[in-house]
């Protein structure tokens, strides 16, 4: 919160008040490109590239950046784009990053309009060519302004489709090599109005495990069961008995949900088969109740293995943290939003979602906050990895404004003395 017009948080205590004349040229500057980056907007969209395919869409961002005069590191993760400006007296002591995610989905498009995916089988269904978008318009800008005292990343980040490309990002020494202090991220939300934005402390976005199950027995004649294990009767055993973890072993008042979403066993009527597999996900915002889940999962097996007469094989892997905003980060963010927009247009309760975002993985290892800012609520419009899904254009200049102006808010340069 605020005090007399400063941040009452120590690793923010020195950040300067919002300029209310600056924000609007921000906006009046960018809203006049607004042509031109929803022009590279569509073409990104025509040409989508999925998790560490994303040549040609690193390619442009690499050129539009040199061109605004930034030094470049591309290859990062093997298509993730590094662009870096400085600015000031303080340059390499104050840093932050700016994350925007690149690739698209295995999803086959279903619009009809000019830009649609040129790609069978692939299209932007989450707005990752609209997040791309913003962030370089928001380089260009501080390029051009760089009204700003310190070091701006700005990280271009591959494959956060099921494939975690933020982790791959750190794998590959993103914060050994640019060090920040702390790192931000944004992500456009169906069903939000355009120019309204939602950022709370702690959780915003779910972990995602994932789990295969393989059950083993001994194969027979459907009409002679006594002879064999039934895999299939141990497997939907192990289905049902699943859906008691969120009901009897957590807590009340926690969230999670445990699904099975495959079950393949058996290839004709009167056999018996020899194995079953389940395969699901796992949701919670939680990291204890990510680790309980997963417990009580083997446990189970375990259990209903030994009852039946089948051997159970687990694999369970976690995909994805909770994506978990520090607190004075999202205080910081909520508080600048509120005085560009004003208090109606920014939601600070907002209700987390159980899908999950790999971003997490930078919030393990630095401060920041995740934000979500309306893609508009428009009669037809549909949520993100739905196949008619696209990105709304109108939302390019309050995204690339809102980095603009946390990079001037948090990056503050000093006021000067006075003769």
């Amino acid at each position: 919160s605020y005090h007399h017009g400063r941040l009452v948080c120590r690793r923010w205590r020195n950040v300067a008040r919002v300029n209310p004349a600056m924000t609007d040229a921000i906006f009046d500057k960018i809203i006049s490109w607004q042509e031109e980056f929803a022009g590279l907007r569509r073409d990104l969209h025509r040409h989508p590239e999925t998790a560490y395919e994303e040549v040609r869409t690193a390619g442009i961002v690499s050129d539009l950046l040199t061109s605004y005069g930034l030094e470049v590191h591309a290859g990062l993760a093997r298509t993730g784009v590094v662009g870096v400006l400085r600015s000031g007296a303080n340059n390499r002591a104050r840093a932050i990053g700016l994350r925007a995610d690149m690739d698209a989905l295995h999803l086959q498009e279903e619009n009809t309009f000019a830009h649609r995916s040129t790609q069978a089988g692939k299209m932007h269904g989450c707005g990752h060519d609209g997040h791309t978008t913003m962030l370089l318009a928001a380089a260009r800008y501080l390029a051009e302004h760089r009204d700003f005292d310190g070091t701006v990343y700005f990280i271009f980040q591959p494959a956060e489709e099921n494939e975690g490309g933020a982790r791959a990002m750190l794998e590959a020494g993103l914060f050994e090599r640019f060090d920040m202090q702390a790192v931000f991220g944004m992500h456009n939300m169906p069903g939000i109005e355009v120019g309204h934005f939602a950022v709370a402390p702690g959780a915003m976005m779910a972990g995602l495990d994932v789990f295969d199950i393989e059950v083993k027995g001994t194969g027979g004649h459907a009409a002679m069961p006594q002879h064999g294990s039934d895999t299939i009767v141990a497997a939907s055993q192990i289905v049902s008995s699943l859906q008691t973890i969120v009901s009897r072993s957590l807590d009340p008042l926690a969230a999670g949900v445990v699904s099975v979403t495959q079950f393949h066993a058996g290839t004709t009527y009167n056999v018996l088969p020899e194995s079953a597999t389940l395969s699901g996900t796992v949701r919670c915002f939680d990291p204890a109740v990510q680790t309980l889940i997963e417990q009580r999962l083997r446990q189970i097996c375990e259990h209903v293995g030994q009852a039946f007469g089948v051997t159970v094989t687990v694999r369970y892997e976690k995909r994805y943290p909770p994506t978990i905003n520090s607190t004075p980060e999202a205080a910081l963010c909520a508080d600048l939003l509120r005085r560009l927009h004003g208090k109606d247009r920014v939601n600070t309760a907002p209700t987390p979602l159980m899908a999950a975002e790999d971003f997490a993985w930078m919030l393990q290892k630095k401060p920041g906050a995740y934000v979500w800012m309306g893609n508009g609520i428009e009669a037809g419009g549909c949520m993100v990895h739905n196949p008619r899904y696209d990105f709304n254009d109108r939302a390019i200049p309050f995204g690339a404004a809102y980095w603009v102006a946390l990079v001037q808010h948090v990056l503050a340069r000093s006021p000067q003395p006075t003769s």
